[in-house]
């Protein structure tokens, strides 16, 4: 699939939103995006930096070479076990460990802004038409919030994670039969695009860095 076919048959995704505390923004221009995988090897992944990332993270981690991973509260282990189908509540922290993730919806961008308030953040605004055009073979969207297992959550393994080009042809047919799910309507929109282990070149998409203060929302 070419970049032109992308744009033409998939116009509605054109922006791309990643959230990151601003501690990591120097990281981010020399590196580019890194899933939480790629970050540890950046690291140099020493035990400590491995038992603490790979795991279960209850809350922020900071490595041993400053670097920034956020936490997983809002999915502890007990809470997704009631949720994953085919999965252990440690694969699915792998799983997500191995993605970088954009928000598609500015609202939901604000929605995990304020919830990281207590730190300062950096919201990167990307040309997704781009990053797809270069990236689509490792992209994939997913109908929901994959970090958050609270409050009723929906049912989630692999599968949830529909491959860009496979969403583009069937919608969520592929997270239906997968998880043995109800049918999802066609034009349910995505939640989160990611990108699997790393986007070096991301800040060839950037249109727009914009450093929030406390409280402060984006604007789409």
């Amino acid at each position: 699939m070419t970049g032109r076919e992308v744009r033409r048959r998939d116009p509605a995704i054109t922006r791309a939103y990643h959230l990151a505390e601003t501690d990591n923004w120097s990281s981010i221009q020399a590196h580019g995006l890194l899933s939480a995988q790629a970050l540890l090897q950046l690291a140099g992944s020493t035990q400590a930096d491995r038992d603490r990332v790979t795991r279960h993270r209850a809350a922020r981690t900071v490595l041993s070479n400053g670097i920034v991973v956020r936490d997983q509260g809002p999915m502890p282990p007990a809470a997704l076990q009631r949720c994953l189908r085919g999965m252990t509540p440690v694969q699915w922290y792998a799983l997500l460990n191995t993605k970088v993730f954009f928000w598609i919806d500015v609202e939901r961008l604000n929605r995990h802004l304020h919830a990281c308030r207590r730190h300062p953040q950096i919201v990167m605004v990307l040309d997704a038409g781009r990053l797809l055009e270069r990236h689509a073979v490792r992209a994939a969207v997913s109908p929901f919030n994959t970090g958050n297992a609270r409050r009723r959550p929906a049912p989630r393994g692999r599968e949830t994670f529909v491959p860009y080009a496979t969403w583009l042809e069937s919608g969520w047919l592929h997270e239906t039969s997968g998880l043995g799910t109800s049918a999802r309507a066609r034009s349910h929109p995505p939640a989160e695009l990611t990108v699997d282990r790393a986007v070096p070149d991301a800040m060839d998409f950037v249109i727009d860095v914009r450093f929030p203060g406390k409280g402060e929302s984006v604007d789409a």
